[in-house]
């Protein structure tokens, strides 16, 4: 097997993968996606479209997803620094609804997330400079598009501290609350 998968606690359709990586004295090497592989433990998709960002310390995105029919399953990874990666699910027919999970995502581990579709996502960089890549099972589409308010107290996310406060772009000082937002049924 090139990696381990387990889920986060108290999300059990979000699933931390943790490959395995082999180094050498020129560096290491790791496989970061295989379809049969991870068919093989039920994640059985299609990816459409790859995407980086580049954030510094302190730089809060989130918390984004994409509504139906343009609902987007992500495969999330760090290639530089860290962060702190979380999960919503805003299923309200799910019974974790509401619930959050966070995990601390850094170049060092090589870790992975798996976010299902009908989950919120968003991360805050702790290192310097964090780039993140991933994988999205969906094309973006501006009109799909939403996000939510990430402190907001009824979901109660427990962000590190950041000094100064989050950076955050004017989308997600606008967004809505979880109870005023527009989510999944």
């Amino acid at each position: 097997m090139t990696f381990t998968a387990e889920p986060l606690s108290d999300l059990p359709d979000v699933w931390l993968i943790t490959p395995k990586v082999l180094p050498d004295e020129r560096g290491h090497f790791l496989e970061t996606w295989q379809v049969e592989k991870f068919r093989d433990i039920g994640i059985d998709v299609a990816f459409v479209q790859d995407n980086q960002s580049s954030s510094r310390r302190g730089v809060l995105r989130g918390l984004h997803y994409q509504l139906p029919p343009h609902a987007q399953a992500k495969l999330v990874r760090v290639v530089s620094g860290e962060v702190f990666d979380v999960a919503v699910d805003i299923r309200r027919s799910s019974p974790t609804f509401g619930k959050w999970a966070g995990q601390i995502l850094s170049d060092a581990t090589h870790q992975m997330l798996w976010i299902p579709q009908g989950f919120a996502h968003g991360y805050v960089a702790l290192s310097d400079q964090a780039i993140v890549v991933y994988k999205a099972s969906a094309v973006h589409a501006a009109n799909a598009e939403r996000s939510l308010r990430w402190d907001d107290a009824e979901i109660g996310i427990e962000w590190p501290e950041v000094a100064g406060g989050p950076i955050l772009s004017p989308k997600d000082i606008e967004a809505p609350v979880m109870s005023d937002a527009d989510i999944f049924p």
